[in-house]
């Protein structure tokens, strides 16, 4: 029977290596290190591999001397110590490398040999071989090569370690660049190639027959995950002397135009059908090219969320060594690494499907609304009640907010019975510790948040000459129709960017535009709400989080009933306006606007005096009226 000690046990290769050390009938227990503060994380991975019974958490932290182990979490007995635990990420600097690649390993061989461990097995990677030009044997390690980064430099430096203990008995195991698995496409993160995969897809929507020209780049090695982890469970198992080195690669290089090309016949995208040779000065020059980007990035703050790919990537995107692995392949007898153009397609599938920063933005299998989550504020009456029916309708899930639980309710009640969903949410959205607990709440309890329609609204008419001791209400319209929608677009803000989609609906007035006499309170706090979109706009547009104004012309509610005079004014139905609200959130333009309103703007924009005398005869002619500020 065997025991092993793991680290780095729930990364992406750890936790699948695991789940076959378990597998194996010769197992007895599974030690794994995780921080005391990721005993949650190591259960819930734990669910899913066989004989989980078997696995020993053991708390403690790869950069402390002795690993943080206590005394009494000390395993009796180790045959294997596999060392997986270390920074796999070009964007990380000297000092992190340093702590966990090469103090990290230093603390495991002290660890290995403390237990009298009969093997440490160590998990390196092909970045030893740094700037190494021509083949690199497996028996090869330190050549003279340059080591052109932290990575490269700090898993260097941990594998000579390895090398020049005598303490424990040990195997070196070097990965190429890991990608999904060959049969299900599974990733963890975006790394490396698919960082790439959202150009691929603009690409992609070209006609499949043109023809590309493209420079030779150089060449890759790239190895599925599935592949490297069997590769593993083998060797370490079988009978090979202590310092023996196994490259974990494909057998030779895979170029990046053939990797394009594998994934562009997976998408439908246009191939390259020639490339410039790499002494040819046009492939000389698109490599200085990539430098130079690369460089600028990191030079230009903000550049790199322009490009989306990170600067410290560029460079490293090829090798200059070959990789032999005759050796090892002859120790794995029939497992052979798959060519990449016969799982390039599973890749961009599940890429699709989990890991597309943009995933959000597709429109479901019933047009643009279907399954978006979209909070809708004063959806209790009028407008917002009319709009949660209208996009309940295209399937989408309304998220009703407002300050009276039972009118919610009844607006839920009744989508339901249409067959549709919707959830409560109850606040006071003119609180900012409300807010923040209905965000709260909401995104946990939701999967994501999609879309938001800021409608709840206070309207007050009332002439100037009236207002003059009414302060109050300037303060009360700018508290729920300015700052309140501020609050939830800030609150909600990270969310959208985290998932690089969001939608917002501000439901103005024509009346900004038409700058209509005894509404400056209400005005002037649509107009507030107008221009902080138009600039909040510019900021988060790179986030992919979008805003749309509508300008909505009167529209007959409740927040219009106390002003008796628009009994005589033609209005628009809540139906008719929410209409209005969901091309807003279909087509996302910058505003969606009435005729009247865009000619009384341009009115305005070329004649402003002539503006301000018809609008003061209509002032005198329309009485004040009698009425009440409703919301």
């Amino acid at each position: 029977m065997s025991s092993y000690f793991v680290t780095g046990g729930t990364g992406f290769i750890g936790r699948r290596l695991i789940g076959r050390l378990l597998a194996r009938p010769g197992c007895d227990t599974v030690y794994v290190l995780v921080r005391p503060g990721s005993r949650g994380r190591i259960a819930e991975i734990a669910s899913a591999w066989p004989a989980a019974e078997k696995v020993v958490p053991v708390p403690g932290d790869l950069t402390a001397p002795g690993l943080g182990i206590a005394e009494t979490d000390l395993p009796d007995r180790v045959d294997h110590v596999i060392h997986l635990g270390a920074v796999y990420d070009m964007r990380t600097g000297d000092e992190l490398n340093e702590a966990v690649n090469v103090r990290g390993t230093a603390h495991v061989i002290e660890f290995a040999a403390r237990v009298g461990a009969g093997y440490l097995h160590h998990v390196s990677s092909v970045a030893v071989a740094g700037e190494h030009e021509g083949p690199f044997r497996e028996t090869d390690f330190d050549l003279g090569q340059r080591l052109p980064s932290p990575y490269h430099r700090t898993k260097f430096e941990s594998e000579k370690l390895v090398r020049e203990q005598d303490s424990v008995p040990w195997r070196v195991y070097r990965p190429a660049a890991v990608v999904g698995d060959s049969r299900t496409g599974e990733m963890d993160k975006i790394d490396g190639p698919y960082y790439f995969f959202p150009a691929l897809t603009g690409v992609a929507k070209l006609p499949g027959f043109l023809p590309l020209v493209g420079a030779d780049l150089g060449a890759t090695n790239l190895v599925p995950v599935d592949y490297v982890v069997e590769a593993l469970d083998r060797l370490l198992h079988a009978e090979h002397p202590s310092g023996s080195t196994f490259h974990l690669t494909a057998p030779r290089p895979q170029s990046l135009v053939a990797v394009y090309n594998a994934l562009a016949k997976a998408t439908g995208a246009p191939r390259i059908v020639a490339s410039a040779p790499s002494r040819l000065p046009t492939a000389k020059a698109t490599r200085r090219l990539t430098g130079s980007v690369a460089r600028s990035a990191r030079r230009v703050p903000g550049l790199r969320s322009v490009f989306g790919i990170p600067p410290e990537v560029l460079p490293h995107l090829t090798f200059t060594a070959e990789f032999d692995s005759t050796a090892t392949r002859a120790a794995l007898g029939d497992l052979e690494v798959p060519e990449f153009d016969s799982y390039a397609k599973v890749l961009l599938d599940y890429w699709s499907r989990h890991l597309d920063p943009l995933r959000a933005r597709r429109p479901g299998p019933r047009g643009p609304l279907d399954g978006k989550r979209i909070v809708i504020t004063g959806a209790s009456s009028g407008i917002g009640r009319a709009t949660a029916f209208a996009v309940a309708g295209l399937g989408a899930i309304p998220l009703l907010v407002a300050r009276r639980t039972e009118e919610l309710e009844q607006v839920r009640a009744e989508i339901t019975g249409r067959g549709g969903s919707a959830f409560v949410y109850p606040c006071d959205l003119t609180d900012t510790e409300s807010v923040r607990t209905l965000v709260k709440r909401i995104l946990d309890e939701q999967p994501a948040v999609d879309m938001l329609v800021n409608n709840a609204g206070r309207s007050i008419r009332r002439s100037l000459s009236r207002s003059l001791d009414r302060q109050h209400d300037f303060e009360r319209t700018m508290a729920i129709n300015y700052f309140a929608p501020v609050r939830l677009i800030l609150a909600l803000l990270p969310h959208f960017k985290q998932r690089r989609f969001g939608h917002i609906v501000n439901i103005s007035s024509m009346g900004v535009q038409t700058n209509t006499p005894r509404f400056s309170a209400y005005l002037a706090s649509k107009a507030a709400l107008d221009e902080f979109s138009a600039v909040a706009a510019t900021e988060t547009l790179g986030h992919g989080i979008t805003f749309t104004t509508v300008h909505m012309p009167l529209v007959r509610t409740p927040m219009i009933g106390p002003t008796k005079v628009y009994d005589r004014f033609p209005a628009a139905s809540p139906e008719q306006a929410a209409a209005l609200v969901v091309r807003a959130l279909v087509k996302r333009p910058k505003a969606v606007n009435k005729p009247f309103g865009v000619f009384a703007a341009l009115g305005y924009a070329l004649a402003p005096k002539l503006a301000d005398r018809l609008l003061n005869v209509v002032y005198r002619v329309v009485p004040e009226g009698r009425q009440r500020d409703a919301s």
